[in-house]
């Protein structure tokens, strides 16, 4: 029986857990909330506290958050893979970096989102100014930590992360010359074939983008 992924081809947390299937080839079927059955939708809506998605099915298991199924690959299909690195000190540092990428750049970008959407594309300019500010701050960070990051050969939960991530936040405040390590390494994760697959699935969803979706990736 094979691995099936609920999710959407326009979600960013969906695109995480895609990318490492679509790295190593790992045999699934992609399952579009827009299309399955009413009973699916609702399996995913009873998956987790609050009815997020994706949601990986392996037989009788079912893994919610898009971290736990990079974890659950690692663990039980790519244990070779380097998604996540064996020794517990290395491991530790990618997972920080996971949460950076999540809390700090995913959720910061979705705060802009959230506005637009809760006033119809008329976001408040305050709101949007803080979101931006916000941004910058990590964008400022990050530009420094990759003068010390080593890129890998393979894509890491750092890569899975990180690509999905940048993507929509530069959407929502482009990483600008400031910041060239930063706006590098955007171009770079976007030229990852797996991750490229994700930016194409999802262009036909791009008018959603409450902000409006620049025609540049």
């Amino acid at each position: 029986m094979p691995l099936n992924l609920y999710g959407h081809p326009f979600s960013s947390y969906t695109w995480k857990a895609l990318i490492p299937l679509y790295a190593h080839q790992v045999p699934f079927e992609f399952r579009s909330l827009e299309e399955v059955s009413i009973e699916e939708a609702q399996f995913v809506q009873d998956a987790s506290p609050q009815g997020k998605f994706p949601v990986l099915v392996d037989a009788e298991r079912t893994i919610f958050e898009a971290t736990s199924i990079i974890e659950y690959l690692a663990l039980h299909y790519l244990p070779d893979a380097g998604l996540v690195p064996s020794d517990p000190d290395a491991s530790l540092q990618v997972r920080m970096m996971d949460r950076v990428f999540d809390n700090y750049v995913m959720n910061l970008m979705q705060e802009g989102v959230n506005e637009a959407i809760r006033t119809s594309g008329q976001p408040d300019p305050a709101v949007m100014a803080e979101v931006r500010r916000r941004l910058e701050r990590t964008y400022a960070w990050l530009d420094h930590w990759l003068g010390d990051y080593r890129r890998p050969s393979q894509v890491t939960l750092i890569e899975c992360a990180a690509a999905p991530s940048l993507f929509y936040a530069d959407w929502v405040h482009r990483i600008g010359e400031q910041w060239p390590r930063l706006k590098n390494w955007r171009a770079h994760l976007l030229a990852i074939p797996a991750v490229s697959r994700c930016v194409e699935d999802a262009r036909p969803y791009r008018p959603n983008f409450p902000l409006g979706a620049p025609e540049r990736d």
